[in-house]
């Protein structure tokens, strides 16, 4: 059931994509929004209760109409439901049309035009970045984007699918990625505070909770890429990054392809009370807002950017044959 509730959200994805502004996240960005407001009393166990039910209630609401539809109208209305969670929480058009674009205003030798998309994007300031900071730049944020919006919540969901968790597994890593990235957010926003301890919360379970998914995303990318210098990148450059799971996707990235990843962050532009909220699918894929040391490998170029597309899509192919294959295994024996 796994597999083909994964293929038919990615196709209605690919045809039909979610719109931005749309009411499912308007209700989870609404709830993020109440818990904070209700239970962050600035102190470390508020904040771990809050993370608790801004992230669990959602998963457990998931898995609770699983279970009823499989058990009252039958597994085709609970595969239904599966493709419906995937929908929203998975999906590369949720960030690939910022790719999509800033690839394109390169192309056309528009490099005033892809830095104002690059700080659209990212809420930076990329105004006197060179060529090749603009296309490193947009292959950090396209690959850690594509592993928060996909690979990761593939991982989740099909490792807890084998225990009849897949639903709850999709939602729980979307919403522990979005309540760290939304508080984040408001807590540098003026009057508008959410307290230190809940920020702390929140990133420190986000980063238990992806430790496992960014690293099979990372070995994914391997046997995709150039595998031994992905593997020699990720066992040598991935401390470079101040971000532990950031940095061992975004290291076995520049080995898959060879290319140089790293170097000075771009400053984030303080954000104000006028600036929108984040989304849900934001695809705010900033490795950290630290700088780091460059990886060895070749000087980003235009190139690299259809060298990261396929590197996506072949992994993409990879778990879905995979998983065909467990799906086949299961169904003969």
């Amino acid at each position: 059931m796994s597999f083909f509730a994964i293929l038919f959200a990615l196709l209605l994805e690919q045809v039909r994509p979610l719109g931005r502004h749309n009411p499912v996240h308007a209700a989870l960005r609404g709830w993020a929004r109440w818990i904070s407001r209700n239970f962050d009393a600035g102190k470390a166990h508020h904040g771990w209760l809050a993370w608790s039910l801004a992230a669990g209630v959602p998963a457990l609401v998931a898995l609770l109409v699983d279970w009823f539809l499989a058990a009252t109208l039958g597994w085709p209305f609970a595969v239904l439901w599966h493709v419906a969670l995937l929908y929203v929480t998975l999906g590369f058009r949720q960030f690939s049309h910022h790719f999509t674009e800033i690839r394109d205003a390169l192309e056309a030798g528009d490099e005033a035009l892809a830095r104002e998309l690059l700080a659209q994007w990212q809420q930076v300031d990329a105004s006197e970045l060179p060529r090749s900071e603009i296309v490193r730049h947009v292959i950090e944020y396209s690959v850690l984007a594509a592993h928060r919006h996909v690979f990761g919540v593939l991982a989740c969901y099909s490792l807890l699918a084998v225990l009849g968790l897949g639903p709850a597994g999709a939602v729980f890593y979307r919403m522990s990625e979005f309540v760290a990235r939304y508080w984040h957010y408001k807590g540098r926003v003026v009057g508008q505070p959410v307290s230190a301890a809940l920020q702390g919360v929140a990133a420190r379970a986000w980063g238990l909770i992806d430790w496992l998914p960014a690293r099979i995303t990372a070995l994914g990318f391997a046997v995709v890429g150039s595998f031994e210098e992905a593997l020699d990148s990720w066992r040598n450059q991935a401390q470079r990054f101040p971000n532990d799971n950031d940095g061992v996707i975004l290291a076995a990235t520049s080995g898959a392809i060879n290319v140089r990843l790293g170097g000075e962050a771009l400053k984030a532009v303080a954000p104000s009370q006028a600036e929108p909220e984040p989304e849900l699918a934001g695809g705010d894929g900033t490795p950290s807002e630290a700088d780091s040391e460059s990886t060895p490998g070749r000087e980003p170029e235009a190139a690299h950017l259809a060298q990261v597309v396929g590197l996506v899509w072949r992994t993409v192919v990879m778990w879905m044959l995979l998983l065909a294959l467990l799906t086949l295994a299961r169904l003969l024996g």
